[in-house]
């Protein structure tokens, strides 16, 4: 005999069904929400990478523009510099009078005193002659015969240059070796230094 159903059994099943249909809501809810705590998770953790980026570029910007503020000024003492340098290379071709001598005493050491101090501003002197053409560095003002030099070899510079830091302050003027056909043929061609482009980065 089949036992009909009581209305106790009707209820303990609807009870039963709102269970798992609010268990269902509160899995539903629960992975909502997590998917919420990611999402900002995410959210947040760009936002920082995004304010430490910023902090890094302002303290390099505020470290370079301590670094390179003096670059104006220090091309200005560069005229200084130049006047040392031929003061002094006039001065060995003269006698040797007492005088002289203990003048150029007095300019070689005032000279030593504007070196340190560009040495304190980072402000190097670029070593030229026997080095290679270097158009970021160099500019040609004239090629020169010379069969025992490649092609490109700075010979002599007329103007010194200066880097300040990583950057250039001024480029060097200079004669540059044209190389003799020997070094032309190892090369497989001649180079020619009147059309290489100069690329500027002065401060």
């Amino acid at each position: 005999m089949t036992k009909k159903p009581t209305n106790d059994d009707a209820e303990a099943e609807f009870d039963e069904n709102a269970a798992e249909s609010q268990n269902d809501e509160s899995i539903d809810t629960v992975q909502a929400l997590e998917k919420q705590v990611s999402e900002l998770k995410d959210k947040v953790l760009r936002e920082m990478a995004e304010i430490e980026n910023l902090r890094r570029r302002s303290a390099k910007e505020k470290e370079d523009t301590a670094k390179y503020a003096v670059s104006s000024f220090a091309k200005e003492l560069l005229s200084v510099a130049d006047n040392f340098d031929r003061a002094l290379d006039a001065s060995h071709k003269t006698s040797d009078d007492p005088v002289v001598k203990n003048l150029i005493i007095g300019i070689e050491a005032i000279q030593r005193q504007l070196i340190s101090v560009f040495e304190r501003f980072s402000i190097r002197k670029l070593e030229t002659n026997g080095a290679k053409f270097d158009p970021n560095l160099h500019q040609v003002m004239m090629e020169v015969e010379n069969p025992n030099l490649p092609a490109g070899t700075i010979i002599q510079t007329l103007q010194s240059g200066y880097t300040i830091g990583d950057r250039l302050l001024r480029e060097a003027l200079v004669y540059v070796s044209k190389g003799s056909n020997k070094y032309k043929s190892e090369a497989g061609s001649e180079n020619d230094y009147s059309d290489v482009e100069h690329i500027d980065k002065t401060c």
